[in-house]
């Protein structure tokens, strides 16, 4: 791969920019994958959170969980959760329990495996190590600003 600048002048570029050009590339590209299955990247992490709970979950527990994915809001979480049921993908029980359908079964597994293909995509030629390295310098850069961030 061809870099922007020499080690020299990388080491002198701002870590906002590249962080926020990184950002916004790898969410582009997950968000255009997801359309062209019929779906969003909230609605995604919802039928996800759903599907992988070892645990019901509520859809408040679930809201509360990714209302600070990216911004989203708890508007716009309740909003995919809406979207999700009436997809028929999840289903919400009189206590706000909720349960995977079938059909949610199935186009989970289905984008599942498009999330695999993309992050196998996203980590061509990087190391575990890198990678490792480079979460842990962005977090170090969080919190040394005074900024929060959690991922589950």
């Amino acid at each position: 791969m061809e870099y922007s600048h020499s080690d020299t002048e990388l080491i002198r570029q701002p870590i906002g920019y590249w962080g926020w050009a990184a950002s916004k590339a790898v969410v582009t590209r997950i968000r255009a994958s997801l359309a062209d299955m019929g779906t969003t990247q909230p609605q995604w992490w919802v039928l996800a959170q759903v599907a992988r709970a070892d645990t019901v979950k509520t859809r408040d527990e679930v809201s509360r969980l990714l209302r600070n994915y990216l911004d989203e809001g708890s508007a716009s979480i309740e909003s995919e959760i809406d979207t999700a049921i009436a997809q028929g993908w999840i289903t919400e029980d009189a206590e706000g329990r909720l349960g995977l359908t079938t059909e949610g079964e199935a186009f989970y597994t289905k984008v599942a495996a498009l999330q695999e293909e993309l992050s196998a995509e996203r980590h061509a030629g990087i190391s575990d190590e890198e990678y490792l390295t480079t979460l842990k310098v962005l977090q170090r850069f969080i919190h040394n600003t005074g900024g929060q961030a959690w991922h589950h």
